[in-house]
């Protein structure tokens, strides 16, 4: 059975070479790239992997849409440009798309900030579906994009090593794009933001989730960090909904 690996990218030069190396045992890696500025397509050309330039547009689920329909394996691994394939992931995929039954496989991840790992509140956590056969998946949705299918899941034993915020300028970038892309996907679902629940009082229960329910206090000084900012995170994208409501004449 052949595999072949997605990857999309824009600007990620200092992560392309080692995400593309950690698959290299696939039969093709397809680099789906937003049109990048940087060493990007020169690194991955230079590589071995083939390269679609498409724009993105904020919507991730007609880019991963455009990229199956460039793919021509028998399975389809999906694979972010700052992760990695450990060995064990590695020949575990291997074993699961020799044996071809038609499963959908997840694959948790270990999320590193500015170099450290995130063992708990949630950060070692199944990034959904990320290895199935072809043609048995389609994508909807903006920012986290949502996947169709009828597959019966199963989850690989080892995970993806995820190098998401290896700077805070990085996690600060991200952090005002997904924020205002989750705005952008629920006011055109049509959903309100309430400012006494979602922008008050929804963040302390999200910290509260990440940093006591999920024991992010386990991780010492920066899973402190991390729960911080994701009260930020949830009142920030909140915000951001509220003020787009009321610009479209929404409640004040």
């Amino acid at each position: 059975m052949t595999i072949s690996a997605i990857i999309l990218a824009k600007n990620e030069k200092d992560n392309i070479a080692e995400c593309i190396e950690s698959v290299k045992f696939v039969d093709e890696i397809n680099v789906i790239d937003d049109f990048s500025t940087d060493d990007t397509v020169k690194i991955a050309e230079k590589m071995g992997a083939k390269i679609y330039q498409r724009a993105l547009d904020g919507n991730f689920a007609a880019q991963y849409n455009f990229a199956l329909t460039m793919a021509t394996g028998d399975w389809i691994l999906i694979i972010d440009a700052d992760e990695r394939v450990t060995p064990e992931l590695k020949e575990e995929i291997r074993q699961v798309t020799t044996l071809n039954e038609r499963y959908g496989y997840k694959i948790s991840y270990l999320n590193f900030a500015v170099g450290r790992p995130l063992y708990h509140g949630g950060w070692l956590s199944h990034s959904g579906l990320r290895l199935f056969p072809q043609g048995m998946v389609r994508y909807e949705g903006l920012v986290h994009s949502q996947m169709i299918h009828k597959l019966p899941l199963r989850t690989l034993k080892n995970y993806f090593l995820h190098y998401s915020y290896p700077t805070w300028e990085h996690y600060f970038k991200k952090f005002n794009s997904y924020t205002e892309l989750a705005a952008q996907e629920n006011h055109k679902k049509g959903k309100q933001a309430n400012f006494f629940g979602d922008i008050l009082l929804r963040p302390f229960f999200a910290f509260f989730k990440m940093y006591i329910l999920r024991s992010g206090w386990r991780d010492g000084k920066i899973g402190l960090i991390m729960a911080v900012f994701h009260f930020f995170y949830t009142m920030t994208k909140y915000v951001k909904l509220y003020y787009m409501q009321n610009t479209m004449g929404g409640t004040k």
